[in-house]
């Protein structure tokens, strides 16, 4: 008898505990940020920064992790300056002359053309006009590397696709088939 009693009371004072939930509005939150969101305005004016700018500035003289710095500049004398002694790190082999191979036919084949005589389907359809031939122009890895980094004339940075390694790996590739255009 007294078990159940004590199990009616149980139901009874849950039944009232239930009777008392609203679910469209709990009770208790914790971290109420986390079910309801404060909505922000993108480009809004923040006091999250002390400086007023969108985001934090870095700190003066820090480089990115992983960036390492290319000291040539983006100039005439600095394309000359690289041509000259920039040399590369990476030793010239069949595995770095084949990742250069397949880097090279998917950046740089549609203008220099597979065999790098300046025949890419964006010449053969006139799209762009007067793609040199490699045959044609003293080059060297480091003039190679130079305009992967900042561009020549109509070719634009390749910097922001293929890395520091990758564009050594070209430029083995290119001296390679620059070899075989000037026999």
């Amino acid at each position: 008898m007294k078990i159940k009693g004590l199990a009616i009371l149980s139901v009874l004072s849950m039944l009232a505990l239930q009777s008392c939930f609203d679910p469209a509005k709990p009770n208790y939150q914790y971290f109420p940020n986390m079910y309801e969101p404060v909505g922000y305005e993108t480009y809004a004016d923040s006091d999250a920064f002390a400086n007023g700018v969108e985001a934090q500035l870095p700190v003066a003289g820090t480089v990115a992790r992983g960036w390492e710095p290319y000291d040539y500049p983006d100039t005439n004398e600095g394309y000359e300056a690289a041509k000259a002694s920039l040399n590369s790190p990476l030793l010239d082999t069949e595995a770095n002359r084949a990742e250069g191979e397949a880097l090279y036919n998917i950046y740089c084949a549609v203008c220099h053309g597979k065999k790098g005589d300046g025949q890419g389907i964006l010449m053969t359809r006139e799209k762009f006009l007067g793609v040199p031939s490699y045959a044609d122009r003293e080059i060297t890895p480091g003039s190679i590397y130079h305009v992967l980094m900042y561009g020549k004339n109509a070719m634009g940075s390749h910097a922001g696709q293929v890395n520091a390694e990758e564009r050594w790996q070209i430029a083995q590739h290119v001296m390679a088939l620059r070899a075989k255009l000037v026999k």
